[in-house]
């Protein structure tokens, strides 16, 4: 009995210091369709992403945002993402139809928070193909206007069912092409020199092929203002996907 009362207690204490932590959380206000509070983004980036968002929520409703932040306050970008998106209330109320591009510049994160009424169409496996296909590749490069702009287009594609996501290898993928290449060296290393060590002594070594080519193995490698805006009641429930470069 005592070591359930201790159970409870100790899970009381840590969703009360939980509670504490974000509610210590500072928001940045909703200014804009893009509220840059890292300064990654340049004025001409700034814009046409606003006039992108502009034109896609005048069209179907969709509120899309972007925000970028110093630092996430000690807290995961997926909590931070799903209170931002909650605290902000973007999409309409009876549709939920809103979606945050989330990049936090000292922790290197980004994270596509989507709201419940897109989630069928912007699913967490799409927001995890448009992260690491579309964004993280420009932001290693450290081009964070195309990154993010390059995000958000591809982001209202998904929305309109017309993004084709572009295929992606996990780290077991890649250790897997990597060992399967190894065998493949050391298989045609063994050919190789079975058929220099069989050849008769006047006809070893390397020949010029027929075309004359060489072959070499593959690598591996890794006018729109902001004046009046604001959320429309939109509810989120943690869909979408993050990463990091």
């Amino acid at each position: 009995m005592s070591r359930r009362i201790t159970t409870v207690t100790s899970a009381l204490a840590a969703l009360i210091c939980a509670a504490s932590a974000l509610a210590q959380v500072q928001f940045p206000p909703l200014s804009g369709r893009v509220v840059d509070r890292a300064g990654l983004l340049s004025p001409e980036a700034e814009y046409r992403l606003t006039e992108i968002m502009q034109k896609h929520e005048k069209e179907t409703g969709n509120q899309l945002v972007v925000a970028t932040l110093n630092d996430l306050q000690g807290l995961t970008i997926e909590e931070y993402g799903y209170q931002l998106g909650r605290h902000w209330q973007l999409g309409q109320k009876d549709k939920n139809n809103g979606a945050l591009l989330l990049v936090a510049a000292d922790e290197r994160k980004v994270r596509i928070e989507v709201g419940y009424g897109l989630e069928g169409a912007l699913t967490d496996a799409l927001a995890a193909n448009i992260i690491h296909t579309k964004i993280l590749p420009k932001f290693r490069a450290g081009d964070f206007d195309s990154g993010v702009t390059a995000g958000i287009e591809s982001m209202i594609a998904a929305i309109g069912n017309e993004y084709v996501a572009e295929p992606t290898k996990t780290g077991g993928e890649r250790r897997l092409a990597i060992l399967v290449g190894l065998f493949l060296l050391l298989v045609m290393l063994q050919l190789f020199g079975a058929s220099v060590l069989g050849a008769p002594a006047g006809s070893r070594g390397f020949k010029r092929g027929r075309y004359g080519g060489y072959y070499g193995g593959g690598g591996f490698g890794g006018g729109a203002g902001g004046g009046g805006f604001g959320g429309g009641g939109g509810g989120f429930g943690g869909g979408g996907a993050s990463g990091g470069w």
